[in-house]
């Protein structure tokens, strides 16, 4: 049986729910008004749409899909070039980022490299990146740095064959470390030399790392790198060589992941930003003073808070690998038995989508605002790219940004379930386990952007 309906139209009809609003916290808005329906019911609805196209799915679709369009834009010298242009223009903003937040104002608010590295670049980047696939492999200023130092060699720099054992484990590392903590729970957004002495540092791990292993350095232990490529698979405008192609925001996440490093990856990108939103609320501002209390560490117990509360993500994520691979059978429709870390390979792909959502939802605002600030600091002409959204739009969205988030990872983890188990019969019982942890943290994204923001 062939697909009858879009799963589009189940989210539809909780179009007109989200319109309602409620408490609404994120980036760059902070506010609160009434909802005219019960919050419960909001969330109940939410996640009643999630687990209703996860059963849809199941009645009727019985084969994954392989279409993608290709559409040619440029000549391959004309991509070269706007490349080139590219990657010596971000190596100029990265180097001016660098020289201006070393001796430019002390206010973060009034200096460049604050605004651009925190919004446009770490976030902007990102946004991008889930539109058109990931451009990092031509911006990163450090890798064209080593390519001009591999030109002027006359051969690409390595002294040594990058290790196998070593996986992407540096670049969970790296954003564990640049963005779960030095971004969340550290001044060092609020200072400008403080962010110039972090860019510089990374910088030159960075390329230090690049002489050692080559470039599959820069493609398994930059934590942006990695962090784009995933965020560039549920891109729909996906764009390649000279063209781009079009496809549905699930196809990108149907291939697995390369290795369990790159699985938590995936997990920490998730749950770092449901963290990032948590911080801002008043419930996590009373587990913060308790553990103070508690442990009189201070505020470096904000460190271990996170990560512990990572682990707790990631031990989740891989009990549903287990249950997952136990229910589905034999894999692969009769062939050799898949391993729980096969499963987690699989499925993590399919937890992107959800990053995605929330990552846009909670952000857009906050990059538009520093935006909006950071044109105003170099023009010196009051600018408010943000005047455009209402209160209710902006709820809207976000609701409306994380529940598609959650319905397009359902449709993946359905496509990835059909090709891991041999009857289609089974199908809804192997997708079970992570369809129910996605109704979960449907409802645990929306209760967070509900809650007033703690001052």
């Amino acid at each position: 049986m062939r697909l009858r309906r879009t799963p589009l139209l189940v989210f539809a009809s909780l179009v007109s729910v989200v319109l309602f609003a409620g408490v609404a916290t994120a980036h760059g808005v902070t506010t609160r008004f009434d909802a005219p329906i019960p919050l419960t019911l909001l969330f109940g609805g939410a996640g009643a749409t999630v687990a209703l196209t996860a059963l849809f799915l199941s009645a009727t679709v019985e084969r994954t899909p392989t279409g993608m369009h290709r559409v040619s834009v440029f000549s391959p010298d004309t991509v070269a070039a706007l490349r080139l242009v590219a990657r010596v223009l971000f190596l100029a903003v990265f180097l001016f980022v660098l020289a201006v937040g070393s001796v430019g104002p002390a206010n973060a608010r009034d200096n460049p490299a604050t605004l651009f590295t925190w919004s446009i670049w770490l976030k902007g980047v990102g946004l991008l990146a889930v539109l058109f696939g990931s451009p990092w492999r031509t911006l990163a200023p450090w890798r064209t740095i080593y390519d001009g130092l591999s030109t002027v060699e006359g051969k690409e720099l390595a002294l040594f064959d990058y290790p196998d054992w070593l996986g992407d484990w540096p670049a969970l590392v790296g954003f564990l470390a640049l963005v779960g903590v030095a971004e969340n729970v550290t001044r060092i957004p609020d200072s400008p030399r403080l962010t110039a002495v972090l860019l510089a540092a990374y910088a030159l791990i960075m390329l230090f790392g690049g002489v050692l292993f080559g470039t599959t350095w820069f493609e398994r232990a930059d934590s942006l790198a990695v962090l784009y490529r995933l965020f560039g698979r549920v891109a729909p405008l996906k764009v390649g060589g000279n063209g781009i192609d079009l496809r549905p925001p699930w196809r990108g996440c149907l291939p697995p992941v390369q290795s369990l490093s790159v699985s938590a990856f995936v997990v920490a990108s998730v749950y770092t930003v449901s963290f990032d939103g948590f911080t801002e609320t008043p419930e996590y501002q009373t587990i913060l003073f308790s553990a103070r209390d508690a442990t009189g560490l201070g505020s470096v117990v904000s460190v271990p808070l996170y990560l512990g509360g990572f682990l707790a993500f990631l031990a989740v994520f891989a009990f549903v690998a287990i249950l997952t691979q136990r229910i589905s059978g034999d894999a692969k429709r009769g062939q050799t038995h898949e391993s729980w870390r096969e499963m987690a390979l699989a499925l993590a792909p399919t937890v992107v989508p959800i990053a995605v959502a929330y990552e846009v939802a909670h952000n857009y605002p906050f990059v538009l605002q520093q935006l909006s600030r950071l044109l105003t600091v170099l023009g010196g002409t009051e600018i408010e790219l943000l005047g455009w959204l209402s209160l209710p739009a902006f709820w809207a969205s976000q609701v409306l940004l994380i529940v598609l988030g959650h319905l397009v990872a359902v449709v993946a983890a359905h496509y990835v379930a059909l090709e891991r188990t041999n009857r289609t019969a089974r199908v809804g019982r192997t997708h079970l386990p992570l369809t129910a942890l996605m109704v979960g943290y449907t409802v645990l994204s929306l209760w967070i952007i509900s809650r007033p923001v703690a001052t």
